[in-house]
């Protein structure tokens, strides 16, 4: 690293960049880590960046990777800039020492979004914490949506996680040049990053590359084939060309961010519906990802996970669907049924550990322990002390959002006092609360270690709020426990999920964020 009068200069493998001198740290922001994925290159693996002469100023965020508005509900609460321009696979570091020699440890973030929205640009995600204390923070863009993650025949899958992949293999071998050292990397991810990190460990492409890994409110898991390839040829007959790649690239990108969010709109977390995601593919996925890491794969990462409390109350509030499940009732239920493909006994078990709660409530916590807890259950049985797991527990001080998805990431980054925070958890939220659940993230990433018990047999978690004892042993077990015997749900005819699924989705209020 060197210095001038205007900001600091790290030297990449592609060139010099130049960042700013914020809050005490060094700050480069829109460094390429690979070509712009457009002409030529749309839909295709990432390609190095072409290397530059003189110095390349990192002083702003770079372009973000096309992708839809959230919808005004959804806008409320979460905050998605974007930044135009065909440079979107670039990334940001945060550090306290630009320089080789300090190797320091490295937490690399992947956002999330439902690999649709989202990018490293997000305020809430700003690494000033992680620099101040000790740590390189470096947050990636990546391809998004059907540019990243749809299924062609004349294209290569999971384009979005291939970037990944690249932003990986580029902190490698550039990290150190900004004080960071490459064999003391922590991925993490929340939601749609999480389960990329996921995947991504299990991996044999990234072996070598990750030592530790934190999964917050997301579990590996692959999407079937199927279904993300009925997305395509939706899109494809809206907009009446073949379901190919080389087709796709000949549509105008707003016009495909359009037709995408058309298709796209009566898909829920609650109740699936098409939508992009993770596949096998046989090379960088060459199997289902928790199917690995539970038989052995990446045993030597360590990892930290959990979820919020109330995850679910993200996907019905800002729509107003906690009403409108409420009063479905039964029919809401069957289509949770059939969403996690269990028998009636599941249900009947959460109706008598909560006797006062809605529908909604038992349809949010039954899919959010099918989606998340569970999986995450399992990888921590199969890697009890290389596990540690926690709960989000503090309720947001915004009407009916409870300890809701994406509520603890101001806590994680210690950024609560940014508006976009604040569009979530409202004015107030507890620093002293930041101050803990930040200190735990930073120490997992520089020890492993995060500042509890890994877990065993009494299934230790950390639950993070303001009021408690902190530890708890098992708070999920009584819910998660019913999943191990699930009825096969062919005690309901088929026909009669299938039109309560059907019945939801038709729901008007019913929208994918």
């Amino acid at each position: 690293m060197t210095a001038d009068r205007t900001g600091p200069v790290a030297r990449t493998p592609y060139g010099a960049v130049r960042g700013r001198y914020e809050h005490g740290n060094a700050v480069f922001r829109g460094i390429p880590y690979a070509a712009p994925p457009f002409g030529s290159r749309r839909f295709r693996a990432p390609e190095p960046p072409e290397p530059w002469a003189g110095v390349r100023d990192a002083g702003a965020f770079g372009p973000t990777p096309p992708k839809p508005p959230y919808s005004e509900a959804f806008a409320r609460y979460l905050s998605d800039p974007s930044v135009p321009g065909d440079d979107c696979l670039n990334l940001n570091v945060w550090t306290p020492e630009p320089g080789p020699g300090a190797r320091l440890p490295v937490l690399v973030w992947l956002h999330g979004g439902a690999l649709t929205r989202g990018s490293s640009a997000v305020p809430v995600y700003d690494g000033r914490a992680f620099a101040r204390d000790g740590v390189v923070l470096v947050s990636v863009n990546y391809r998004l949506g059907v540019e990243g993650y749809g299924l062609f025949p004349d294209a290569p899958a999971n384009l979005g996680l291939r970037d990944q992949l690249a932003a990986l293999r580029w902190v490698h071998e550039s990290i150190a040049a900004f004080g960071g050292d490459p064999g003391n990397v922590t991925l993490a991810g929340q939601s749609a990053g999480a389960i990329s990190t996921g995947v991504l460990i299990a991996a044999p492409q990234a072996r070598g590359l990750v030592r530790r890994a934190v999964l917050q409110s997301g579990a590996p898991e692959v999407s079937d084939r199927e279904k993300v390839r009925r997305m395509v040829r939706r899109m494809a007959g809206r907009l009446k060309v073949p379901a190919t790649a080389a087709a796709f690239a000949d549509v105008d990108r707003d016009l495909l961010l359009r037709t995408q969010a058309e298709v796209s709109r009566r898909s829920s977390p609650i109740l699936g519906g098409p939508g992009f995601g993770i596949v096998v593919d046989g090379d960088l996925v060459p199997t289902d990802p928790l199917a690995a890491l539970t038989g052995g794969a990446a045993p030597g990462v360590d990892l930290l996970m959990g979820w919020t409390r109330d995850e679910y109350r993200l996907w019905l509030v800002p729509g107003g669907l906690v009403d409108h499940v409420d009063r479905l009732g039964a029919v809401a239920l069957a289509g949770a049924m059939a969403r996690c493909h269990v028998g009636s006994e599941v249900p009947r078990g959460y109706r008598a550990l909560r006797p006062a709660a809605g529908a909604a409530e038992l349809v949010g916590q039954m899919v959010t322990d099918h989606m998340l807890r569970l999986p995450l259950h399992r990888l921590a049985d199969a890697r009890p002390s290389r596990s540690h797991v926690y709960e989000f527990a503090w309720p947001s001080l915004r009407p009916a959002l409870g300890a809701c998805h994406s509520l603890e990431l101001g806590f994680v980054f210690d950024t609560g006092e940014v508006e976009d925070a604040v569009r979530l958890a409202g004015k107030g939220a507890p620093q002293s609360l930041a101050d803990t659940m930040h200190t735990a993230w930073v120490d997992f990433a520089t020890t492993g270690d995060p500042g509890w018990p890994s877990w065993d047999a009494s299934h230790p978690t950390r639950v993070f709020d303001t009021t408690g004892p902190g530890l708890a042993h098992g708070p999920r077990d009584a819910e998660l426990a019913l999943w191990a015997h699930p009825l096969v749900p062919h005690q309901a005819p088929a026909a009669n999920r299938l039109a309560a699924v059907r019945r939801l989705r038709r729901s008007p209020v019913l929208r994918r964020r």
